[in-house]
């Protein structure tokens, strides 16, 4: 089963993929925000034509565990993207996946100007690839 996860920004929305044996995790595109109806629609058409069994968005917390602003964003988008799709969604924890992403992009030498705008996917990855390690001790089936 591949698996799609959404890395929603108030800017940009990053997506990854997973392989069909939802081992690996890879950056696929980056969509500009236009509006949450019409963002939640483009990723179900993503999600639809990569034929993927799960939809992963990412949601950050603050230090006492509740959602915080952008978390709170998050759940909302994955409501609006429920209505456009029969595909399950999962709310998961995206702590640290951009920073992550970004200290990845350094180690490979790009600039500041080079990553700018091209990280929502790779973390999208993170937060993709992190749920998916979670998996080895439960396959899915």
């Amino acid at each position: 089963m591949r698996i799609l996860a959404v890395d929603h920004g108030e800017k940009r929305i990053g997506l990854a993929l997973s392989d069909e044996t939802a081992r690996l995790a890879r950056p696929l595109q980056v969509l500009k925000h236009i509006s949450r109806p019409l963002d939640a629609a483009r990723v179900a058409e993503v999600a639809s034509t990569q034929a993927v069994g799960l939809i992963l968005v990412g949601q950050s917390f603050q230090v006492d565990g509740l959602p915080n602003v952008a978390g709170r964003s998050a759940a909302r988008f994955s409501e609006a993207l429920g209505l456009q799709t029969a595909i399950p969604i999962l709310l998961w924890d995206e702590a640290m996946t951009t920073r992550d992403a970004q200290a990845a992009a350094r180690a490979m030498g790009f600039g500041r100007s080079k990553r700018a705008g091209h990280l929502d996917d790779h973390a999208a990855a993170v937060l993709l690839q992190s749920y998916l390690d979670t998996l080895e001790h439960s396959p899915l089936e």
